[in-house]
């Protein structure tokens, strides 16, 4: 059993580390761009995020991050990031976990950063979530009263999937400029 969880966190591991950060093609590129401004579009229609977009200083939007796990999981997702509300550049979501957990879900990730800092932390790579670190889960039409922590805010919205454990603690960015 120990052989096997071992060989399961490699693998796992492996996965999320081994995937690359901006697209090779340009066809990879337009359809990138194309599912964030649909995430984008998606999470500018919730109630109370209009706010966020005009004041922060940066934000990054994954378009498709999918989670999966039992006992030990993953997650992998690369998405855009925007400063002034124009992509200056790629960004990828890793995250490797060991825990209680069962099952397996796609969903969008939008993270704002409230100023130069933060959004300079998050392109140089030295920005990752703790492991406390909790998301507001929005859907369509909600509004929301978040704030920042730390600097940051995150959004997420489920498009499939169920799974017991909803944290983005452990998060690990990479940044590409465009």
């Amino acid at each position: 059993m120990r052989t096997a969880f071992a060989l399961i966190l490699m693998l796992v591991l492996a996965l999320v580390s081994g995937c690359a950060t901006a697209p090779n093609t340009a066809a990879g590129k337009e359809a990138l761009d194309a599912e964030c401004r649909d995430a984008l579009n998606r999470f500018e229609r919730v109630k109370g995020l209009g706010e966020f977009f005009a004041t922060s200083s940066a934000y990054a939007v994954f378009p498709g991050v999918g989670k999966g796990g039992i006992i030990v999981g993953g997650a992998y997702g690369n998405g855009q990031f925007y400063e002034g509300g124009a992509m200056v550049g790629y960004c990828g979501l890793s995250q490797a976990t060991v825990g209680l957990q069962i099952g397996g879900q796609k969903y969008r990730e939008l993270i704002f950063f409230r100023d130069a800092d933060a959004a300079r932390e998050f392109k140089e790579g030295s920005f990752e979530f703790s492991a406390q670190a909790s998301a507001v889960a929005v859907e369509a039409g909600a509004s929301t009263t978040a704030d920042y922590q730390n600097g940051v805010l995150v959004f997420t919205m489920s498009t499939a999937g169920l799974m017991l454990e909803a944290s983005v603690g452990g998060q690990k960015f990479n940044y590409v400029p465009k």
